[in-house]
């Protein structure tokens, strides 16, 4: 099937659960976000701009385990800032792991390989057989250095540390917004693209779960995002999410301000993002996308769905943030406060007029897949549809040897830096 049995049943019997004691309004994902810190300044993300007066700020762990349980969703995406900088990570992690949650460990993949050498350094003591012919392969493969090898080999720096070890239940989630030249330039950075690579293709040959998720922006050329989804199928990688960009405040304050950069020529119209998307559907029967067909044929122009941001809330430093992820109205004290206090008929977009003009262009991921998930807006066929798509078989490994992906810096072909995205080469 397209992803894994217990994953797939977890959810739809938490959904199915809720439906059958008439619960109105439930999370399925919790977006966790420890702290708002982060080591890139991504061009189109306003998060680190919007908390500026908190960056220094952090969750507490028992915050952290204590939003899950509270909420009760199923999925716990730990994101931010950069998740790997917070001190308490390892135990986040397995903390959640241990209330038998799924989690999305969201990360720019640059720190990604030093936490698997760290998982490396406490497997190779407790079952050094077993870990040998992992060190071999990974240096064979030149993605640990002869120094990397000799930490690993000194054992953990703290060995009452947990690790964040692989698990049936736990996905890294790697950020990708396209192959290297164009990821480059998003992230303000060059290398990262090739960081994450190397870091997807070390957490495969150890075991790990890997998934990507890439925002479309208005530069963003579909024939690259299908070339990388390639590239990313021969590398092993187990799913996708992808969701258009957004002109959300925050960010829009920021490339004003910190790159004079106008926010119409980078973000997305309504119009935009359908005809960005218009091989949506084509991407999910060739690619292991997240989601639903539905919410893919949503992105496609092709069926209207209302805002259901309540399924998928965010909890952060400040409380639990409203009305969505990329709104901020107010910040409550429980999930239920925010629920409760939040008039979500004064959002969204509804048979083509905004409720809110801030709604107007908006069509992301954490907004629409609930609704299309959780059948709010269902047409006829649309369960029968979301089943085969799920429990269909998994797209084939397709080959990238015709993809040129390391396009940038790394390959002598930097672009000049700019704060938006100039196009592909």
């Amino acid at each position: 099937m397209r992803f894994p049995l217990a994953l797939t049943a977890k959810i739809a019997a938490h959904i199915v659960g809720k439906k059958l004691r008439g619960v109105e309004k439930f999370a399925t994902v919790l977006q966790l976000e420890p702290l708002h810190t982060c080591n890139l300044t991504c061009t189109g993300c306003g998060r680190i701009r919007e908390y500026s007066t908190s960056l220094k700020d952090m969750m507490s762990l028992q915050d952290c385990l204590d939003a899950a349980t509270e909420c009760g969703a199923p999925m716990v995406s730990i994101c931010g800032g950069e998740p790997l900088i917070y001190p308490h990570i390892e135990a986040l992690v397995e903390g959640l792991l241990s209330q038998k949650r799924i989690v999305y460990l969201c990360t720019n993949a640059t720190a990604m390989r030093r936490k698997m050498r760290e998982f490396l350094a406490a497997a190779l003591q407790k079952d050094p057989a077993r870990a040998e012919p992992a060190l071999a392969e990974l240096r064979a493969q030149e993605l640990v250095s002869d120094r990397d090898l000799e930490d690993i080999r000194r054992g953990p720096k703290d060995r009452g540390k947990p690790v964040i070890a692989p698990s049936r239940w736990m996905y890294w989630n790697v950020h990708l917004d396209g192959l290297e030249r164009t990821h480059d330039l998003i992230v303000e950075r060059d290398g990262v693209f090739k960081e994450a690579v190397l870091a997807i293709r070390m957490a495969k040959l150890l075991g790990y779960q890997v998934a990507t998720n890439t925002t479309v922006y208005r530069e963003t050329d579909p024939d690259e995002l299908e070339a990388m989804f390639t590239f990313l199928s021969s590398l092993g990688v187990d799913g996708h999410t992808i969701s258009p960009g957004y002109e959300y405040d925050a960010a829009k304050k920021d490339m004003v301000r910190r790159l004079g950069v106008a926010p119409e020529t980078f973000f997305l119209t309504r119009k935009m993002t359908v005809e960005k998307f218009a091989k949506a559907e084509e991407w999910g029967r060739k690619f292991p996308i997240f989601g639903t067909p539905v919410y893919l044929e949503f992105l496609a122009g092709k069926r209207d769905l209302s805002c259901s941001a309540w399924a998928i809330p965010t909890r952060n430093v400040r409380g639990w943030k409203g009305p969505c992820y990329l709104m901020t109205d107010a910040h409550h004290g429980s999930y239920t406060e925010l629920l409760e206090k939040t008039r979500w008929e004064q959002y969204g977009v509804t048979r083509g007029e905004a409720r809110d003009p801030r709604c107007e262009n908006c069509m992301v991921h954490c907004g629409y897949e609930p609704t299309a998930s959780l059948g709010i807006d269902a047409l006829p066929g649309d369960l029968w549809k979301t089943l085969r798509f799920n429990f269909g078989p998994r797209p084939e490994r397709l080959s990238a040897d015709h993809v040129e992906a390391f396009n940038g810096a790394s390959s002598g072909n930097a672009a000049e830096r700019t704060p938006a995205l100039s196009g592909p080469p």
